[in-house]
């Protein structure tokens, strides 16, 4: 079951970003889905899997933005190998 949410948005603000709804809110889910990544509330594959991307294409966006794949913690390299 899907959920839909819904965020009020202004029509000034789309003609200042020159795009439609429909692309303010893909980048909004991009953005959302890296901020949990990055803060350890979702994996990289769950992640991934929301907004429609390959897990290799959403870590190197991620990345892009400041994610930290591994830190040197036995628990990154055990959550992460878990994975192959």
């Amino acid at each position: 079951m899907q959920h839909e949410l819904k965020i009020n948005c202004p029509p000034e603000l789309l003609l200042s970003l020159h795009q439609n709804a429909e692309q303010l809110a893909e980048w909004i889910k991009l953005q959302a889905a890296i901020t949990l990544y990055k803060e350890g509330k979702i994996s990289s594959g769950l992640a991934a899997n929301w907004v429609g991307l390959s897990r290799i294409d959403f870590l190197q966006r991620a990345m892009q933005a400041g994610a930290v794949l591994l830190e040197d913690s036995e628990d990154d390299y055990n959550r992460e190998t878990a994975l192959l």
